[in-house]
């Protein structure tokens, strides 16, 4: 009576533990979510607002590019060496990818809490044949996968690793109570394949939130939304930025499509445009 009783225990505690994992889990799920909205949002802000002026900055300069490639040539043809500077590449914006699909976790043994003798070795060793045999499974990938698994239930075997065999069938789906044994032991191993599941996820929530933080457009959104807290408007300081650049390129696209008759006015106008756009000076 009393080893049920510290049994009874064991699972009320173990349980607790499950549900505060799983409302950690929770937790972290919102906050992904939340920030990945956030994001999304900040992202549609920022094209709405830059995104036109971008694209007239980006044509000025694949122009130019164009322009400079013919000088260049010329210049060649003459016996003159001008710098070429490599073609912008374009701009991708990085995907906000959501969370995976949980995978959900199994339903929970019924049953009086009362123990049962569990299989033996050899029992155990069967049914993960009958359930992985690639013999049994059809063509194509999950026969692959069957033949993997096989191989690891034969390993196990052959080790008496118990533990590995009641793993590999818990997951594949198997009752608890034919694996484990009665009901008690059957809801203890349920409740340690469900923490380790929630685990799992809890890592891969964890990791996917540290990529969208160090995504460059999260640190730009942060970056923005506090000076526009301290009353600034950074969005509109940007837009004119790229405004000036944009006359700045119109005239240099002008100067560029009609220095081609002068060999020195046109090796001039590439070493600048050069120094520009890699920031790096000629000796």
């Amino acid at each position: 009576m009393a080893s049920t009783a510290i049994t009874r225990h064991e699972l009320t505690r173990r349980r607790e533990q499950l549900l505060d994992l799983q409302r950690y889990l929770a937790v972290l799920e919102a906050d992904h979510d939340g920030a990945r909205v956030k994001l999304l949002g900040f992202r549609l802000r920022y094209l709405e607002a830059l995104g036109p002026l971008m694209r007239d900055l980006d044509d000025l300069e694949a122009q130019l590019q164009q322009a400079t490639s013919l000088l260049s040539e010329a210049l060649k043809r003459q016996d003159v060496e001008a710098p070429l500077p490599a073609a912008p590449r374009a701009k991708a914006w990085p995907d906000v990818a959501a969370l995976p699909d949980a995978t959900p976790l199994p339903p929970e043994p019924t049953g009086l809490l009362t123990d049962l003798p569990p299989p033996s070795l050899k029992t155990l060793y069967r049914r993960a044949a009958m359930r992985f045999h690639p013999d049994l499974a059809p063509e194509g990938p999950e026969r692959a996968v069957c033949e993997q698994r096989m191989m690891a239930v034969n390993d196990a075997y052959e080790r008496a690793d118990r533990y590995k065999l009641e793993t590999l069938l818990l997951a594949a789906g198997e009752l608890p109570e034919k694996v484990i044994g009665g009901p008690a032991d059957a809801v203890r191993a349920w409740l340690g394949l469900c923490e380790h599941m929630v685990q799992g996820r809890i890592r891969v929530v964890q990791a996917q939130t540290l990529v969208l933080q160090n995504l460059q457009m999260h640190q730009l959104r942060v970056a923005i939304e506090r000076a526009e807290a301290g009353g600034m408007k950074p969005l509109d300081i940007m837009a004119a930025r790229l405004r000036s650049q944009i006359a700045e390129r119109r005239q240099e696209l002008y100067i560029g499509e009609r220095v081609g008759g002068d060999a020195r006015l046109a090796a001039d106008f590439l070493r600048k445009r050069y120094q520009r756009v890699t920031g790096l000076g000629l000796g």
